[in-house]
């Protein structure tokens, strides 16, 4: 685990946020992210080290991450990272496609040629990182994008709910990120193409599909994991 955190030092909480909020929103990005990887087991001493705090607001916080379904709490083994199934992510991400598809029409219907720009910048971003082979970047512009749709179909009920599921999301999408890129990214541009056209109907279609396919790789990459333990 000190490696990880070593890695992610310029992490450390800053003090003008609530402590506990901002430990808790440490240790979340630092799991969303991989430096935290699932089954890892989390060491209160190392993770206050880390993040140059005491132990206590790193105790409170784990309490909180068991809650929200990030962590697990072992008795007498401690604090591990929650290791996602495959009903668990069946379940977040086949909503996850309810919402993005909807979103997806939406955006169809009120896309200007600013907003159509945007998206095809973020898309370019995007292709620019797979090449790189940087999976920060690439999952940084895939949320991006997603979140630029969603923007775009302009309902604030839809885009709170996607809020709600989009740090897990980008949880179980990272490491599959490069692994799933070339295929997504070139779907992306469909969908930006049926968006630019005002086509809702072919725009929530790909989108439906887009991320059906993300949710299938992601489980026969779960199972595939299960299979080598």
């Amino acid at each position: 685990m000190r490696e990880a955190l070593t890695a992610a030092a310029s992490r450390r909480v800053t003090r003008p946020a609530p402590l506990r909020q901002a430990v808790y929103d440490a240790l979340t990005e630092l799991i969303v992210s991989g430096s935290l990887k699932p089954g890892q087991h989390l060491v209160e001493a190392e993770l206050a080290e880390h993040l140059g705090v005491s132990r206590q607001p790193v105790r409170e916080a784990l309490q909180r991450l068991q809650t929200a379904g990030w962590v697990d709490l072992r008795p007498a083994q401690g604090a591990f990272v929650h290791s996602p199934t495959e009903e668990e992510a069946a379940q977040l991400l086949g909503v996850r496609s309810v919402l993005e598809t909807y979103s997806a029409q939406l955006a169809a219907r009120n896309a200007k040629p600013e907003d159509v720009e945007r998206l095809c910048e973020l898309q370019t971003e995007g292709v620019d990182a797979l090449a790189a082979g940087d999976v920060e970047r690439l999952v940084s512009a895939n949320t991006a994008l997603h979140a630029c749709v969603t923007a775009v179909a302009a309902n604030a009920v839809l885009a709170e709910m996607l809020e709600q599921v989009g740090q897990k999301v980008r949880w179980y999408y990272t490491p599959i990120a490069k692994p799933r890129g070339k295929e997504a990214w070139n779907e992306h541009t469909q969908l930006i193409k049926a968006i630019a056209r005002g086509d809702a109907d072919r725009a929530g279609e790909i989108m439906r599909k887009h991320t059906e396919r993300t949710t299938d790789f992601y489980r026969r990459q779960l199972a595939a994991g299960a299979g080598q333990s």
